[in-house]
């Protein structure tokens, strides 16, 4: 994972220069108080569990502006700003690698790979972890073969820790930008963070991106 500190430092000296040496602090504090129960991520079995340090982050830098005060729309505006800037291409070979999952689809290669991450990603031996299922049947995913439910969140399980639980839509909406980076079009009906049972990912190669 690359240093996201920096990304999440770049926004916060944009949109709070007066006081961005005072959140930058508190939002470390917070961070060391929150890794105890995103420790078990680092050595997890099931890879899904990696993204939870950066998510981590994100909640201690959601705690230090909300016990600031800052309102609702404008912890989104900085959350979105990090993660676009975060998640975007740096070079074209970084593009060119995150648009290489689709081109995998309906090979051996790919079947291959889809089946050997949905058994490391289908079960968890943390109960704070992620579950997911992978779903390869043509039918249910718009003939891509390709497509996954999430069971579990692990985000999900960490902001409610935190009582943080109704910030968590604001990262489910970068799915879509990531989900464009790699040529497809998301398609999701239901998320976790918004009471469902399960986040469904479904796609289509048609995008605007």
């Amino acid at each position: 994972m690359m240093d996201y500190r920096k990304y999440f430092n770049k926004a916060i000296r944009a949109d709070y220069p007066e006081s961005s040496k005072q959140i930058i602090g508190e939002t470390e504090d917070w961070f060391r108080k929150i890794s105890p129960d995103i420790s078990f991520a680092k050595t997890s079995k099931n890879p899904m569990d990696r993204r939870l340090e950066f998510c981590a982050y994100f909640l201690a830098l959601i705690i230090t502006l909300d016990q600031r005060r800052v309102r609702y729309d404008d912890i989104r505006k900085i959350c979105l700003e990090i993660v676009t800037d975060y998640v975007k291409p740096k070079s074209k070979l970084h593009a060119a690698l995150k648009r290489l999952p689709p081109k995998l689809m309906n090979t051996w290669i790919g079947d291959k790979f889809f089946r050997l991450f949905h058994e490391r990603v289908s079960k968890n031996e943390n109960p704070d972890g992620f579950i997911v299922n992978i779903i390869t049947d043509k039918e249910q995913t718009n003939g891509l073969g390709f497509g996954f439910d999430i069971i579990e969140c692990g985000i999900c399980k960490l902001y409610a820790k935190y009582n943080y639980q109704k910030y968590v839509p604001i990262l489910c909406e970068v799915d879509k930008l990531t989900s464009a980076m790699a040529g497809l079009n998301l398609i999701r009906k239901s998320t976790i963070a918004l009471g469902a049972k399960t986040c469904d990912f479904r796609f289509t190669k048609e995008t605007q991106f």
